[in-house]
Formats: C-alpha cells, sequence, structure tokens
C-alpha cells in the first residue's frame, strides 16, 4: 500500500477548505488580470487636437437640495472652451435649501444657462431622477431643437474647461449613442475611501472595457449617471428617461435600452476631465447605496451568487492566509495579493495615475474590510426595500405593490 500524501489525509473539511481556497485565489487573480488589463487597454477622454466639432450642445443638471455644489459646476460649464453652441439648463427639483438662488447667482446673466424650477412631485411609476431628467430634456431640446447632443450631469460633478469637447469627440470618434466619462471618484474618510472605489472595482475587475464597448449586449453595459453624453437622435429613439421611468439604476437601464435598439454605448475614463465626491460620510453613504443595490443584481438569487462569489474569493484567501496551514495558507497569501493588486490597478486607473499610490495601496490591503462592507450594504439595501424603508433626499422610493 503507497504511503498517503498530505492532500489526501486531510478531513473532509480541510479539503473543501483547501478547495474554495484555491477557487478564491483563482478568481482573485482573474480580477487582477482584468483590472490590469483595463489599467492597460481602457479608453480615455482625451483633449481634442483642434476645434474640430461644433455641434450644438446643451446639459442638463438635475438639482434637488444642491445649493453647496450646483454653483460650483454652473461656473464649470460657463468656463468651456467648447467651439460650438453650448447651452445649460439646471432644474430646481423642488428643493428645501437655496438651491434656485444659488443657480441663478451663479449664472450671472450668462444666456447661455437658464435655470427653472418645479415642485411638482414625480409622477406615478417615475422616480425623482428620471422625472427631473425628463423634464430638462424637455425644456432643453424646446429651447434647442437642433441641439445634436445632449448631457445629463449630476450637480457635484466637476469638470475641466475641455471636458465637454472632450466628450463629445470620444462620442462622435466611437461612433456611439452614448458616451459615458466615468468620472474620479473622490473619496475622504475612512468610509468613503473604504467603500467608493468599490462601485469603479465591481466592473473594472470583472469586464474587460474594450471588448465590453464593442459588444450591443445589454448585460455588458457600464454606464454612471453622474455625467452621461447622448446622441440626441438615438435619445429621442428610444424615448429617453422616459424608458427608464421607474428604474433605480436609470443610467444602466437607459445604456441597455439604447443596447437593445441596435445603438452603441461606450464606456471611457474621464480621469483629467471628469471627477466627483459622490457621497459624504457613511450616513449619506449608506443611504446613496442602500436605495439602488436591492436592483444590482437581479434580485435576492443574483445577489446571493454575486456575495458568494465576493466571500470565496476577497474573504476566504486572506482568512486562510491568517488561520490556515501549509498549501492552504499559501493559497490564500496569493489570492489576498491578487486581490490587492486588482483593486490598486482599479484606483490607478480611475484616478487616471495620479498622486495617492500609498494611500491607495494601504485601503488596497483593506480589500476584505472593503469588501464585507459592500456585503452588508447590498442586504441591507434588501432589507430596507423590505420594510418600505428607501427613500433618497427625503423622497420615498417605494412604488405600492413592488413587493409582490
Amino acid at each position: 500500500m503507497s504511503e498517503s500524501t498530505p492532500s489526501t489525509r486531510r478531513h473532509p473539511a480541510a479539503r473543501a477548505v483547501h478547495r474554495l481556497t484555491a477557487a478564491g485565489a483563482v478568481l482573485a487573480g482573474l480580477s487582477a488580470v482584468t483590472s490590469i488589463a483595463n489599467t492597460l487597454f481602457m479608453p480615455r477622454l482625451r483633449r481634442p487636437d483642434n476645434a474640430s466639432t461644433y455641434e450644438s450642445v446643451v446639459v442638463c443638471i438635475p438639482a434637488r437640495n444642491e445649493e453647496q455644489t450646483v454653483p460650483r459646476l454652473i461656473a464649470d460649464l460657463r468656463a468651456q472652451t467648447y467651439a460650438g453652441e453650448l447651452r445649460v439648463f439646471v432644474l430646481d427639483d423642488d428643493s428645501s435649501d437655496e438651491t434656485r438662488a444659488a443657480a441663478v447667482r451663479a449664472a450671472d446673466g450668462d444666456p447661455r444657462v437658464t435655470v427653472v424650477s418645479t415642485d411638482a412631485e414625480p409622477s406615478p411609476g417615475w422616480t425623482g431622477k428620471s422625472a427631473a431628467c425628463r423634464t430638462l430634456a424637455d425644456v432643453a431640446l424646446t429651447a434647442t431643437p437642433r441641439a445634436e447632443v445632449i448631457a445629463f450631469v449630476d450637480a457635484d460633478v466637476r469638470l475641466s474647461s475641455d471636458a465637454i469637447a472632450a466628450a463629445v469627440t470620444a462620442l462622435r470618434e466611437h461612433h456611439a449613442a452614448l458616451v459615458c466619462p466615468w468620472p474620479e471618484q473622490h473619496a475622504l474618510g475612512v468610509s468613503e475611501r473604504l467603500i467608493q472605489p468599490m462601485l469603479s472595482f465591481s466592473w473594472m475587475s470583472s469586464l474587460f472595457v474594450p471588448l465590453s464597448n464593442r459588444s450591443l449586449r445589454a448585460s455588458l453595459a457600464v454606464a454612471c449617471g453622474q455625467f452621461l453624453m447622448f446622441d440626441t437622435a438615438a435619445y429621442r429613439q428610444i424615448g429617453g428617461h422616459e424608458s427608464v421611468a421607474s428604474s433605480p439604476t436609470e443610467d444602466l437601464d437607459i445604456a441597455r435600452a439604447l443596447r437593445r435598439r441596435g445603438r452603441r454605448t461606450v464606456l471611457v475614463s474621464g480621469a483629467g476631465f471628469v471627477s466627483c465626491r459622490m457621497y459624504r460620510g457613511w450616513t449619506e453613504l449608506r443611504a446613496g447605496y442602500t436605495r439602488w443595490l436591492w436592483s444590482s443584481f437581479g434580485g435576492k438569487a443574483g445577489s446571493a451568487a454575486v456575495l458568494g462569489a465576493a466571500m470565496i474569493a476577497y474573504l476566504l484567501p486572506p482568512a486562510a492566509a491568517l488561520l490556515g496551514s501549509g498549501s492552504t495558507r499559501r493559497l490564500g497569501a496569493v489570492g489576498y495579493l491578487a486581490a490587492v493588486v486588482a483593486r490598486t490597478s482599479s484606483a490607478r486607473s480611475e484616478a487616471g495615475g495620479g498622486p495617492g499610490i500609498v494611500r491607495q495601496t494601504v485601503y488596497a490591503g483593506a480589500h476584505p474590510v472593503s469588501t464585507a462592507l459592500f456585503a452588508t450594504l447590498v442586504l441591507d439595501s434588501h432589507r430596507r426595500r423590505a420594510r418600505n424603508q428607501l427613500s433618497w433626499k427625503s423622497r420615498s422610493l417605494h412604488e405600492p405593490g413592488d413587493e409582490k
């Protein structure tokens, strides 16, 4: 009888842990390869060589309780170097602060900037964001009927002086119906730095963007509603935001709607041109993420599958590296390091290789903590939806009968 090897002498439970750790290391390794590939090959906004585009562009800014942020964005848009016609439309969406007054002061009489207000609640079946964008589109395209490009920019976004020109150039060079310049996400404080990078990491570590951009598969679409630029004809073709009236993730779903109509959508890095501090502190971050995470993975079963894979890839390997022994510990260490590489690559790509590598690496090292917190937010989102506790900016997000 041949002598048993250490692997065959393992307890069945130990063998199962070893195999799961190996699977986690493989998944983490694949995420690292994908993140590095996107860092190298993801398309980026670039400064146009000359003023070669003169298309008419309208920029729509939905603003609800954005007194502090909207003036800075209006200033950025007034400073654009875009050579074509540029009009800006701001909607004060029933704000309880001085958003309208702040926007009017920032416009300072500039005829290119129009500020309108509404105190109407969204119609049944509409989310606040989609309703505001629909209202803005109606106002903007009525005032500027020949506009060839329509963009939607969140009030907390900041733009470089050539961001609009660069985005229009990308839209046309890629022959796209929609271009989404992914903003560099600014984060301050521990909770923001742990959670906010997970937004880009989720797709940068699992989807090779150049291939996704060439595909018309709706399931491969990626978009961020902080900055969406559409070909106006394509936007009208799908009915604009009416096509995603009730969606909690209207940005992603409008990209999918375009792809289902055979229109191309493209994701590019906006680093150096577009930036945003999405949420401020844990309370706002929690409210912001839980309002939509329940819908992100196709329901409860999809969420369970995604979270299960994340636990195997990003929580089990570091646990095995700390608590395991022999080859299981070594596999765990490899998986953990692969995850750190993936997270660091994702962060560096989003920031365009700017400063902060030490801080990014430190927080990448805490990726297991980020994964656990993100999983907690997903579960919290499902729980709050089941209890009809979802809201954003003082508006309930519950629709009667949506739990059936």
